[in-house]
Order: structure tokens, then C-alpha cells, then sequence
């Protein structure tokens, strides 16, 4: 699972810069070009993802990693080979939707196949371990991804991550036993029709998911935070790469450098928290994060566009990381404990439908303010920076007794 983790999410870090480079070739310094192209990247959430929780607790959630495997890999492999030579973009936003439609099934069958996995006193190291392979791939594939596809072109980033998808569903088959896929046209027409009929107990399963997140506080404060996170990283994402690109005169060189420094810190802080995030109350090492990210946003702003130094924006750039790293595994780790097998794949589902949500609104706002009405780069990063670190003092000063947000069996020392 670890190396098939490392392997795809490497190639989705090829696939990331082939796409900046794209429209970068086709719309120099153009926020809107890449906030449309990101858009059919996030769009599958709101069609696919209410029903994919729903299947996956059904499906056998190995299988269902294998077969989005070999479906993302074919689907992408058509762009180098066919549409990236047409003019229109049009084939190219219907081959990213639908790529993305099998990853709203993968990320929850992913989610949900990790307690299956590890014990439940292990939990916070298993997350700790998935969210490191995303952060090492991260910046092992921004590293490479950045000066090859400058130097190579955006081709050869989407036959890349291509092959990567292609290994990554051959490592998932050896993961405890083989997997016996039948691609019998019987069965192929059994598994069509059952995805296609949607039957009344499906949407009773979406409702009985819906009800069983709004009962549990817990849940309820984790989608709050990611949709905080979330909505800065999406008004955040477009604005800072064409940022980077007019600062240091690059396309995708140096938004390759940066991505590094700041998956090093990712990386650095996830492994912390899995080291010692234990002896410290989830809800505080949240609102920490939310509080010295947003300070350090408006530092990394105000210091690049003043003094483009790269190995100075390096260093803010990997700071911010590690204060922001820990949020993620210890949002996933309250839900992996809070919640019942039966039920996992529709919570992961519903959280990645509120946090695409947020981060494709404010993807579009912060885009059309900086293309439409001109508004600088540097003053959209330090207005999310400031908003960033208010919400996460007031939810310091709100939860600052925390005793209704403490799980079952955790240090109250």
C-alpha cells in the first residue's frame, strides 16, 4: 500500500506541472485558464462523491483501488498521445473530469482500507505513514516534475504519470492476496448495472450518512477546520503559482523548487506529529496550525514580492509546511476513531465534498479578482494569510477548555 501510495502520488505531481505548463504554453499568466482547467479536477466531487462512499462500503475497497488504478492510467495516457496536439482544450477538460470521477471512488476506499490494515492503536502512525508517502512523493515529484517538464515539455509529465498509475494498481494486487478481477462481459454488465440503477436503498444510505455527521460533534468540528484549510489553500493555489511565475520569470522551474521546500516541511511536521502528536489535545494542534500558517502565508508574501531571493522563498516556504503538516492527519485520525466501519466511506466521501466545495469557490473568487479587477498576487496571499491566523485564534479562544472535544481514552494530563 506504501509504495503503491509513493508511486502514484509521484505521478500526480508530473501530472500537476504538465498541467501548469499546458496552460502556461497556451495562456501566459492567465489565472482563469488554470482555475477552469482545475475545476473539472474538483467538479467530480459534487456528481460522483455522494454516491461513492455509498459503493465503496459495498464494493471490495482492494479492488476498488486496482480498477481505479488502470482506468486513471488509460485515461490520462490518451492526452500525450491524441489531444495534446488539438488546439481546443475541450478533450482535454472531459479526460480530467472523468480521471477525476475514479479518484473520487479511490481516495475513499483508500481512507477506508487503512484500519483494515493496522490496529486501531495505530492509527495516528498509519496516517502519519499515508500523509508521508503524499509529502515524500510531493516532493520527489515537484523536484523532478518542475525541470523536466520546463526542459521536456508537458508530454512527457502525462506519459509519466501514465505508467505511475499502471504500477501503482499492479503493487495494490500484492497486498495480502491476489485479487481475482473478472472481465467477463457478464460480469462487466452485472457491475454496469448495478452502478447504474440507483436504487432507493442507495439515496437511504446517503441520508443515513448525512444524519450520522451532523450527530457527531467531533465530525462536525473536522469538516469546519478542512473547509477553513481548505478555502485558503483554494484562494491560495492559482493566485501563488502565477505569483511565482511573474516573480521569478519561470513557467515551472521554480514552482517546482518551492513545491519541494514546502513538501520538505509537510513532510518534517507530519513526522513529528506521528512521533509525538499524542501528547498533545487534537483541537489545539489544529488551531496552532491554522494560527502560524496564516502568519506565515503573509511573511512568505510581503518578503518574496519585496525581495525575490529564491533560497529566502525557499525557507518561508518549507516553514510554512511544517506548521501546517500535523492538520490533516490529526482531522483524519478523529474520524478513523469516531467512526463506525459500516460508515467510514460515506464520511470520507461527505468530507471531500465540503472541502472540493470550499476550495473550488474560493479557487474561482481569488482568480477572478486577480485577472478581472487586477488585484495584486501579493495582496490576495495576505488577506487568506490574515483570515487564516484570525479563525484559528478565535477557535483557540472558543475551545480553550476543549472538554467536549476530547475523545475517548485521550491524555487529559
Amino acid at each position: 500500500m506504501w509504495w503503491a501510495q509513493l508511486i502514484s502520488q509521484f505521478g500526480d505531481r508530473l501530472h500537476q506541472m504538465a498541467l501548469i505548463k499546458l496552460v502556461a504554453d497556451r495562456a501566459p499568466g492567465s489565472t482563469m485558464g488554470l482555475a477552469k482547467l482545475l475545476a473539472f479536477t474538483i467538479i467530480p466531487v459534487f456528481i460522483v462523491g455522494p454516491i461513492a462512499g455509498v459503493y465503496v462500503d459495498r464494493w471490495d475497497r482492494k479492488k476498488t483501488l486496482f480498477i481505479c488504478d488502470i482506468l486513471r492510467g488509460l485515461l490520462v495516457l490518451t492526452i500525450p498521445l491524441y489531444f495534446i496536439y488539438k488546439d481546443s482544450m475541450v478533450p482535454i477538460y472531459i479526460i480530467v473530469f472523468l480521471a477525476f470521477c475514479c479518484s473520487r471512488f479511490y481516495i475513499p476506499a483508500k481512507m477506508s482500507y487503512i484500519p483494515d490494515l493496522v490496529s486501531k492503536e495505530n492509527l495516528i502512525t498509519a496516517n502519519s505513514l499515508i500523509t508521508t508517502t503524499g509529502m515524500i512523493a510531493f516532493v520527489l515529484g515537484a523536484a523532478l516534475g518542475g525541470f523536466a517538464v520546463e526542459m521536456l515539455g508537458a508530454r512527457w509529465g502525462f506519459i509519466w504519470d501514465a505508467s505511475t498509475f499502471f504500477i501503482s494498481g499492479l503493487l495494490v494486487i500484492s497486498i495480502s492476496r491476489q485479487i481475482q478481477v473478472n472481465l467477463s462481459k457478464e460480469e462487466m454488465l452485472n457491475r454496469g448495472r448495478e452502478f447504474i440503477a440507483i436504487e432507493k436503498n442507495i439515496f437511504s444510505e446517503m441520508k443515513e450518512g448525512i444524519k450520522y455527521l451532523i450527530s457527531l460533534k467531533e465530525i462536525r468540528f473536522v469538516i469546519n477546520m478542512l473547509f477553513t484549510l481548505l478555502s485558503a489553500a483554494g484562494a491560495v493555489y492559482v493566485v501563488i503559482i502565477v505569483f511565482i511565475q511573474q516573480t521569478f520569470h519561470s513557467e515551472t522551474k521554480h514552482i517546482g523548487v518551492l513545491a519541494v521546500c514546502l513538501g520538505a516541511g509537510l513532510l518534517l511536521g507530519t513526522l513529528a506529529y506521528g512521533k509525538w502528536g499524542k501528547n498533545f489535545r487534537w483541537y489545539n494542534v489544529i488551531f496552532s496550525c491554522l494560527i502560524f500558517g496564516g502568519l506565515m502565508l503573509i511573511l512568505f508574501a510581503s518578503v518574496v514580492s519585496g525581495n525575490p531571493n529564491i533560497w529566502i522563498a525557499s525557507g518561508l516556504a518549507m516553514i510554512l509546511g511544517l506548521v501546517i503538516g500535523p492538520v490533516f492527519i490529526a482531522s483524519n485520525t478523529v474520524v478513523h476513531m469516531v467512526s463506525s466501519d459500516q460508515m467510514r466511506g460515506k464520511v470520507f466521501s461527505a468530507l471531500e465534498i465540503v472541502i472540493h466545495f470550499a476550495f473550488l469557490v474560493a479557487m474561482l473568487i481569488s482568480s477572478f479578482l486577480v485577472e478581472k479587477l487586477n488585484v495584486a498576487p501579493v495582496w490576495v496571499l495576505g488577506s487568506v494569510g490574515l483570515l487564516f491566523a484570525v479563525i484559528g485564534l478565535s477557535g483557540m479562544i472558543r475551545y480553550r477548555k476543549g472538554d467536549d472535544l476530547v475523545l475517548e481514552g485521550e491524555d487529559m494530563a
